[in-house]
């Protein structure tokens, strides 16, 4: 089995981050060890033009304490970039020497292109891009990569010297910050998008970002909405997110900036040139929202060694949302026939209701989702295991979610059975009020469906289903003798009625 591990080490200008992961047979990866150091690699180098002595000393450390680590592991191969700062130094190439010497890893440094290269492998492997022009952004501490594409085919590549270290230190070195300061950077930073991307024709959708900036926004983003998801990959934010959370960062000084909530205290002194990038792209572009890949640069590199070492198919078949959930559901050996019926009866209930009470296709998506996923608790116990459920799916990698929309598939799929959702349940309290709504209608669907499928082998074929301002009225059909499945939906139709504020009536044909 170690013969399947592999880590990628990605030696950026301000971080050091090291992933460990085993290939699986069926060509997935999972993460073992994923271990980071700040090392501000990058630190004097615009001025000086070569990598400083105390910053080659804290990189050495830092890699050889992961190089430990990675042997602990036993690893088939590692794959180690060295990026922008390493990159443009002048001593560069002697410091790649020095590592391969002290550590006994050989360091690739690689250009921008393959930057931006390795960022878009990680963005197809975690979204479906399918059918949508976007724009792929990861900003680091010394350059930003921009790919730009459409679904899985890639259109332009490009590489600017615009990381979050290197304007700092370029233009904000003072605190407080001097406003003349900082609109001289904005300036450079406007300057040098148009120099770059003036006269191609790029209109994204949207960026899907990574790097240490890109996180920091969504976790400073989550924090002042006062959500509490357990990643921000996936995450979504918006303009205005990011333009008030940059007013607010300027009104700081550096030690207020180290007590922002979401944002590491060591990120603080750089955090207003990386913030300044995100909104000068998204005007540029004219887009309104930021996808969040956490993972980046060094996920690239594991692909690539996978496919590199034939852990990997050299070409990923397309993924869905649906394949990834069913993947996930096989993993719990959940029971297929029962979870895919009582996804279909919930969709066709969905299918009567959504027009009244401004659901969707997302929406009815999160539903047969949590319809598919309901007992996957059963992998742990049977008792509880509604709330084995949302537990499993709340930290499960779903394919195509983002962290709120998994938050709430987890919950639709606790309340499937037991008690009714209560604000002194602390996932549920946790809901902002219309996400808590949402999630009482679509369990109460999900809670009706399961109800129907009480014997466990898909005896009603169908529903005939109407809705009234009092009543819904659920005809179910089918040839055999549904009299367990009408006591079923009967007994579970309480959440259904609360919800919705309608008469449940069940009847047979």
């Amino acid at each position: 089995m170690q013969q399947k591990r592999l880590a990628a080490i990605d030696i950026g200008t301000n971080s050091i981050r090291c992933i460990i992961v085993e290939v699986t047979d069926a060509g997935k990866f999972k993460v073992l060890d994923d271990e980071k150091a700040s090392v501000r690699l990058g630190e004097g180098l615009a001025k000086g033009g070569e990598i400083s002595p105390s910053s080659r000393q804290r990189t050495i450390e830092a890699l050889i304490r992961m190089k430990k680590i990675i042997d602990g592991y036993g690893v088939k191969a590692i794959e180690a970039v060295a990026t922008s700062a390493v990159r443009r130094a002048l001593n560069g190439r002697a410091f790649v020497r020095e590592i391969a010497d002290e550590v006994g890893i050989n360091v690739t440094i690689i250009t921008g292109e393959e930057e931006a290269e390795l960022a878009s492998l990680s963005v197809l492997n975690n979204f479906d891009m399918e059918g949508i022009r976007y724009a792929m952004v990861d900003l680091g501490g010394g350059s930003m990569e921009i790919v730009a594409a459409l679904g899985s085919h890639i259109e332009e590549l490009y590489s600017l010297d615009l990381g979050a270290v290197l304007l700092t230190e370029k233009f904000l070195a003072q605190d407080p910050l001097h406003a003349n300061d900082y609109r001289k950077m904005r300036k450079y930073i406007r300057n040098s998008l148009r120099e770059v991307l003036d006269g191609d024709e790029i209109i994204p959708s949207c960026l899907v970002g990574s790097g240490g900036t890109i996180t920091s926004i969504a976790s400073m983003v989550m924090a002042m909405r006062k959500e509490e998801y357990g990643s921000v990959h996936g995450y979504e934010v918006f303009r205005w997110e990011v333009v008030h959370l940059l007013a607010m960062l300027l009104r700081k000084d550096l030690q207020g900036r180290r007590t922002v909530p979401g944002l590491n205290p060591d990120r603080a002194d750089i955090i207003v040139a990386g913030v300044a990038v995100v909104d000068e792209l998204m005007e540029f572009f004219g887009v309104n929202l930021l996808r969040i890949n956490e993972r980046g640069i060094r996920e690239g590199l594991i692909i690539k060694s996978s496919r590199k070492h034939e852990l990997m198919p050299a070409v990923t078949k397309t993924r869905s949302w649906r394949d990834a959930v069913m993947e996930f559901a096989r993993s719990c050996h959940v029971e297929e026939g029962h979870s895919l019926q009582v996804a279909r009866l919930s969709c066709e209930i969905f299918a009567v209701i959504y027009p009244g009470f401004g659901l969707g296709e997302r929406e009815r998506q999160m539903l047969e989702a949590a319809a598919l996923l309901h007992d996957t608790g059963y992998f742990i116990s049977y008792d509880g295991h509604h709330k084995h459920s949302y537990h499993l799916i709340r930290h499960a990698d779903l394919f195509g979610f983002t962290p709120r929309e998994r938050e709430l598939v987890a919950n639709i799929a606790r309340y499937h059975r037991k008690s009714l959702p209560k604000k002194k349940h602390d996932s549920f309290a946790r809901l902002l009020s219309e996400d808590r709504l949402l999630v009482g209608r679509l369990a109460g669907i999900l809670r009706l469906a399961d109800g129907l499928d009480r014997r466990r082998n898909s005896l009603v074929d169908s529903l005939h289903c109407t809705l009234s301002d009092s009543v819904f009225h659920v005809i179910l059909h089918g040839e055999s003798d549904l009299s367990v499945e009408l006591f079923g939906g009967k007994m579970k139709g309480d959440l259904f009625e609360t919800s919705f504020d309608r008469k449940l009536v069940l009847t047979v044909q």
